[in-house]
């Protein structure tokens, strides 16, 4: 299952007003953000659409897409297989507290440098 988009936009400022307006007859809301930076809609049964400013600094692309998987063991086997086949290291498995407490995840770019996630955010051992 997809957990997350992110897409890049010219003028970000512009853009969340257009989202905001745009998804309100879906019931999609403004979840999270940063100003300047990145804002994220919450588009129901867990799932975000994203959006960043199109400037942002590396390791961002222009197009992110993050796949929610059942447990960390499938975060490093997509990794592993992911090198094997041909994506580059954009940051191997592992926790990102930074994002929240039981955030696990790796990032690669596949062929044409497009940032692909695989993630888990679940409290406990994910084996």
């Amino acid at each position: 299952m997809i957990d997350h988009i992110t897409i890049a936009v010219s003028d970000l400022a512009r853009s969340k007003l257009f989202y905001e307006r745009a998804f309100a007859p879906l019931g999609y809301e403004l979840s999270f953000g940063k100003e300047d930076v990145f804002w994220a809609f919450d588009i129901g049964n867990g799932c975000l659409f994203e959006i960043q400013q199109a400037d942002s600094e590396p390791p961002l692309t222009r197009v992110h897409v993050a796949f929610r998987v059942r447990n960390r063991a499938e975060v490093e086997a997509f990794y592993k297989v992911a090198l094997e086949a041909g994506a580059t290291d954009n940051g191997a498995p592992g926790p990102r507290p930074q994002y929240t407490a039981d955030y696990y995840a790796c990032f690669v770019l596949d062929p044409d440098g497009y940032n692909i996630e695989a993630m888990i955010n679940q409290p406990g051992p994910q084996t």
